[in-house]
């Protein structure tokens, strides 16, 4: 039997408000996803102004970051032409993100969920995300 330690809808609620108070501090409206060890969607928020074609990328994001439990900037740098994970991201029916703005959610050394951001650059995005997950270890 496996116990599975789960972000809660509380605890998603803090990494989208810790993520959109960065977004609003930097002035970029973003679009934040939540999602649980597995992937799953648990929450999300379309700030205002945040762009329609970063729903996807944003819960596509924290989809990565969960599931396969790394951050997306760092399938980025390892999925370049020739290197190793090259074409990693056309795996999972092109849901596998390796742009920078999803990060997992590691609670006592266990990715619990992940959270995906994006409307910004690459780097606003990572920051955005980093203030989510900021805000729930407080």
């Amino acid at each position: 039997m496996l116990t599975i330690k789960r972000l809660d809808a509380g605890e998603a609620r803090v990494l989208i408000e810790g993520a959109a108070a960065k977004a609003r501090e930097i002035g970029v409206p973003m679009c934040i996803a939540i999602t649980d060890e597995g992937g799953n969607l648990v929450a999300f928020e379309r700030m205002d102004g945040g762009k329609v074609t970063s729903i996807t990328i944003a819960i596509d994001k924290s989809y990565t970051a969960s599931a396969a439990k790394k951050a997306t900037h760092e399938y980025g740098e390892i999925s370049q032409p020739g290197t190793p994970a090259w074409g990693i991201s056309s795996a999972i029916g092109g849901r596998l993100m390796v742009v920078g703005g999803g990060l997992p959610v590691v609670v006592d050394g266990e990715v619990v969920g992940g959270i995906g951001v994006s409307s910004g650059t690459p780097a606003q995005d990572r920051e955005v995300a980093q203030a989510g997950l900021d805000a729930l270890a407080t």
